[in-house]
């Protein structure tokens, strides 16, 4: 019966979505073609997730949703948002750091720092501004599509003049606005001491209380310090002891060579497909090496590979939960260099790391973690893709030199958070280490109960007074009449 609940709200949804789309397009779109960016429109049909996230957010009441996505799309048409670039954007807005993206908080979310005392209000400016902010929008929703992001406005050193700029005022009226009850509940107003209830210490500054040694500046944008997994194309878990040492100490170095140089990492021992070898061939060399895997049920459509999942990597305690398979399709006719990096290099194996995939061939990736090491929400994966012109040779040398030489405007990025799995045995396990918590609240449960049960042997009792008093009442008023009658009776 749950199947075929799920099922049918699938099916609603579906069936919102296209309604949604034939409404826009009858009632919004109309014989007015100029109001929206027509690559908005495009895309607003044709990704049924970005409909499902308008509806989600008015709680699938398609009149709702309609305003808010005429809304919407006539705000990013009037602040240009698909031609928003870096050098759109006044150079001294960047270097003053007022607003950037760094660290995650407690759940996984990226921060969107807001250092307010780095804004001062001025009317010749707004439209800057608001632009400076929308650019930072638009590239994270780019970059991780449809992931939540947590805004952290830092009123440290603010004067009067910063408290009251265009951010606190015009800006959140308009925001306001397209948020629902939900997400203005998830305001917190928080100080230096409960801010890490939040966000962990690792992600906050030392005035906060953090650790997190940071320091903005520009050029370039900052970004997610995407590293090569150490163990690159290593052997997995089920290896034996003596290899697992020798790679260990490979790892070593490598790491420490990593921080030297973003390109620094040796190709010892690495395994890449040699040339004309395909990756079914690869699997059939190795035939545990997929075994334990956690594999992908959803797909992100890229213009190079289609990768597999779209979104994340799950983990979880058990030793069959410390796996995960990323699969990509090579969807042009040429070969497809890529290569797989992380936030947490000391965590993860990946293999392979760097490789390349022939035309219409797949190959399967395994993400396994390293040792007694844990996922953490906030671990990324960046898969990066470039297609190669030649079908030429694809080995460590040839590999090397095309990366260096690759342009960035022809590499396709995706980026894979990592998503915890909690065991019902961990929730169990989390309730009963904590009894004084339970018990308390059962105390608790059980005073109120008796209050209301005292209340209510109070109530019953005036209850019990009224209908004394109501009969009493009754009685008097039929010996009034009784006395009336009989006197008009006897004159």
């Amino acid at each position: 019966m749950a199947e075929a609940g799920q099922a049918e709200s699938e099916q609603d949804i579906e069936s919102k979505i296209e309604e949604t789309r034939q409404r826009f397009k009858s009632e919004c779109v109309g014989e007015s073609q100029d109001k929206y960016d027509s690559r908005d429109v495009e895309r607003l049909f044709k990704d049924d997730a970005l409909v499902e996230g308008y509806l989600t957010w008015r709680h699938f009441v398609v009149e709702d949703t309609l305003k808010m996505i005429d809304e919407s799309l006539q705000w990013r048409k009037e602040f240009t948002l698909n031609d928003l670039t870096e050098s759109s954007i006044p150079g001294w807005m960047f270097e003053s750091g007022a607003v950037f993206l760094h660290g995650y908080d407690k759940e996984g979310n990226k921060l969107f720092w807001f250092r307010v005392k780095l804004h001062v209000k001025d009317a010749k400016m707004i439209l800057d501004k608001k632009r400076y902010v929308a650019f930072w929008l638009e590239r994270y929703a780019k970059r991780e599509p449809g992931m939540p992001l947590t805004v952290v406005f830092d009123m440290s050193e603010s004067g009067i003049s910063n408290i009251m700029p265009w951010i606190m005022n015009a800006a959140w009226k308009i925001v306001k606005t397209w948020l629902g009850p939900e997400a203005i509940s998830k305001l917190k107003f928080v100080t230096k001491s409960d801010i890490q209830t939040y966000v962990g210490p690792e992600h906050l500054p030392p005035h906060m209380g953090g650790t997190d040694q940071f320091k903005y500046s520009y050029p370039p944008l900052p970004d997610d310090d995407f590293q090569s997994p150490i163990c690159e194309n290593g052997p997995i878990v089920s290896e034996d002891e003596s290899d697992i040492k020798d790679i260990e100490s490979e790892s070593k170095e490598t790491l420490e060579s990593s921080f030297n140089s973003e390109q620094s990492i040796k190709p010892k021992k690495v395994n890449f497909l040699e040339d004309g070898q395909k990756s079914e061939d690869l699997d059939r060399g190795d035939p545990g090496r997929l075994r334990g895997a956690r594999k992908p049920t959803t797909t992100f459509m890229g213009t190079l590979l289609h990768i597999s999942p779209s979104e994340e990597l799950r983990f979880g305690a058990k030793e069959s939960e410390k796996k995960c398979l990323i699969i990509l399709n090579n969807v042009t006719k040429n070969h497809v260099a890529f290569k797989v990096r992380t936030t947490a290099p000391e965590k993860y194996r990946v293999k392979p790391s760097n490789s390349s995939c022939e035309h219409g061939a797949s190959v399967d990736i395994v993400v396994s973690l390293h040792g007694g090491f844990q996922a953490s929400p906030q671990d990324r994966f960046l898969v990066m893709a470039a297609e190669m012109e030649s079908s030429g040779g694809a080995g460590v040398s040839e590999l090397a030199q095309f990366w260096k030489e690759v342009s960035k405007a022809k590499v396709m990025e995706h980026r894979l958070r990592c998503l915890l799995l909690e065991s019902p045995k961990s929730i169990l396990s989390n309730w009963s280490e904590s009894p004084s918590a339970a018990s308390n609240e059962h105390q608790d449960l059980q005073s109120t109960l008796m209050r209301v049960m005292a209340s209510n042997s109070r109530l019953e009792q005036k209850l019990d007074s009224c209908l004394w008093t109501q009969k009493v009442l009754v009685l008097m008023v039929w010996f009034l009449l009784a006395l009336a009658a009989y006197s008009l009776w006897t004159s």
